[in-house]
């Protein structure tokens, strides 16, 4: 029976530094990320939407789908490409 204690107690020792180690490396990455910009870069929108109609707009915000007649530069200014989508 002492032996199974010590064998549970060691896991769970294993268990709170492993959620320990990991509550920090995620407070790290929170704080390189909002330092980088790339939770605010979401939330400022690059796209010019003026001209667009309401169905536009909702594909746009809902699934990604850009125009076929709004042209290249004015949604990619630094000319890199969409990644994955929906």
């Amino acid at each position: 029976m002492d032996k199974k204690l010590t064998i549970v107690t060691i896991l769970v020792g294993i268990l709170l530094i492993t959620s320990i180690v990991q509550f920090f490396q995620l407070n790290g990455i929170k704080s390189g990320a909002s330092t980088t910009g790339a939770v605010t870069a979401t939330a400022t929108n690059s796209i010019d939407m003026t001209g667009w109609t309401e169905d536009e707009r909702m594909n746009y915000e809902m699934h990604g789908i850009i125009p076929a007649r709004v042209n290249e530069v004015e949604v990619n200014p630094a000319g890199a490409s969409m990644v994955g989508g929906c």
